[in-house]
């Protein structure tokens, strides 16, 4: 039997977003119609329910030819989150490794789950609990480092494709520093792998409608010079593809780095001698950085990937400097780190953030003020959008987007803070960003294709 044809569809209530990291909009009694692709079609603010069959009339549909769903007074639809630094192999691993640096966590834990992804049918079960976690509290979006084994990260984007999840993925490349069954055999192989991974994927996605292969450097302490520089030009061969790398990750990190690249100031400096800082940079951490290396990012278009959960549960309480990264509009948003983070939720990486700007507004004696609830949320959204390049996607609710959006509920059972008679909707929308959890997010939308139901 054929499938049915996918239907235009319609929303009417409350619709909350950003405009900037500066402007949250709140569009109440609003109707919002999607093409049949999952495009927003029209959007209708101030718009009293009465007028609906009249709007749909207008678009040339009518209530049979486009589903319509009229929200709740307790619910609320905001914008997909959207994680711009994640590891899939190390989904089993969280929780475990506190305390201490991030080259023995690499070398006594991490390697040793990622290798397990050699195995497909482990990559197969792991990878689809990862995505439906993912899909389960609302991240539409995921930049995903893949293991060293191109097979299973030709999996992961299988994955994605399947169960409807928006995502970038790399096969990470690694010649040095890891134990011999954890690292590409050669600089040749790491790099061959690597173009036939961006085949694959190209083939089951050609137009990146909802996965797109990245170039992944895992970092330089694991790459040999010849790989980064062949890298480099696979990227310059495929313009259209992301780049991503952890960055500034630590002090160890960024000594280590300094002592096998003895020429180069600056991880900026080597990573764009060798053709890997670009708009298309996806840098994560990003914490150590001098005045001349944020003003060059800032030049160059860079985006950043603030991960504040595993900055601060290592041996080191790091801090990466967010205030300065939007008071010069550089491109940031939130990344979980799973499994450097303990937490998957997007609404715990937001809560950390801003506990972690307050302790950043102390450090700096009020130099650097605390993120704004705005800023947080932006960054969790539309901020993710920039830095991933799907800004004229995703991200926010216009016209001519894809509709990636979680359909939040404020009153089922759990421990979000009760919505009160006196609350305003903003205030609603505070308590569940701070207190909710995945149970409030009810419905789950990429592309408008509807990817999660809770029960």
């Amino acid at each position: 039997m054929a499938s049915e044809a996918p239907k235009a569809q319609a929303f009417y209530g409350t619709f909350i977003h950003t405009l900037s990291s500066k402007h949250l909009e709140i569009l109440s009694e609003t109707f919002i119609l999607l093409s049949p692709t999952g495009t927003i079609q029209a959007i209708h603010p101030s718009t009293p329910a009465t007028s609906i069959p009249n709007i749909l009339a207008d678009h040339k549909y009518s209530e049979s030819t486009c589903t319509v769903t009229i929200l709740q007074p307790t619910e609320f639809f905001i914008p997909g989150f959207i994680d711009t630094h994640t590891h899939a192999p190390q989904w089993a691993q969280r929780g475990t490794g506190r305390g201490i640096d991030l080259l023995t966590w690499l070398e006594t834990i991490t390697f040793r789950h990622e290798a397990k992804l050699a195995d497909l049918e482990y990559a197969k079960s792991l990878y689809t609990s990862c995505v439906r976690g993912g899909l389960k509290q609302g991240m539409t979006t995921a930049c995903y480092y893949g293991s060293r084994h191109a097979p299973a990260s030709v999996i992961l984007a299988e994955t994605c494709l399947s169960l409807g999840q928006r995502a970038l993925i790399g096969k990470c490349n690694m010649t040095r520093h890891a134990p011999d069954w954890y690292r590409d055999a050669s600089v040749d192989e790491s790099l061959r792998e690597t173009e036939d991974f961006i085949a694959q994927v190209r083939k089951l996605d050609p137009a990146h409608g909802l996965v797109t292969p990245v170039i992944t450097p895992r970092f330089a302490i694991c790459c040999e010079e010849e790989l980064l520089a062949g890298l480099g030009a696979v990227a310059a061969r495929n313009r259209d593809l992301p780049i991503q790398t952890h960055f500034n990750e630590s002090r160890g990190e960024v000594d280590f780095t300094r002592s096998l690249f003895p020429n180069d100031k600056s991880e900026t400096e080597l990573y764009e001698r060798l053709g890997l800082l670009n708009d298309r940079s996806i840098l994560a951490h990003s914490i150590y950085l001098s005045d001349a290396e944020i003003e060059r990012m800032a030049e160059l278009q860079c985006g950043i990937a603030h991960c504040p959960i595993p900055n601060v549960t290592m041996d080191e309480f790091m801090i990466a400097p967010v205030r300065e990264y939007l008071r010069r509009d550089i491109k940031v948003g939130l990344g979980t780190d799973c499994g450097g983070g303990y937490s998957s939720s997007m609404l715990e990486v937001m809560k950390s953030a801003f506990v972690v700007s307050t302790a950043r507004c102390t450090m700096t004696q009020g130099q650097d003020e605390p993120l704004s609830l705005t800023e947080g949320f932006y960054m969790a959204t539309l901020g993710g959008a920039r830095v991933c390049g799907l800004q004229e996607k995703v991200g926010n609710f216009l016209v001519g987007k894809e509709f990636d959006a979680l359909l939040v509920r404020t009153q089922e059972e759990g421990v979000m803070a009760p919505v009160e008679e006196e609350d305003g909707v903003q205030t609603v929308f505070e308590k569940f960003l701070m207190t909710g959890d995945d149970r409030n997010i009810g419905r789950v939308f990429v592309k408008g294709r509807e990817v999660h139901t809770a029960c």
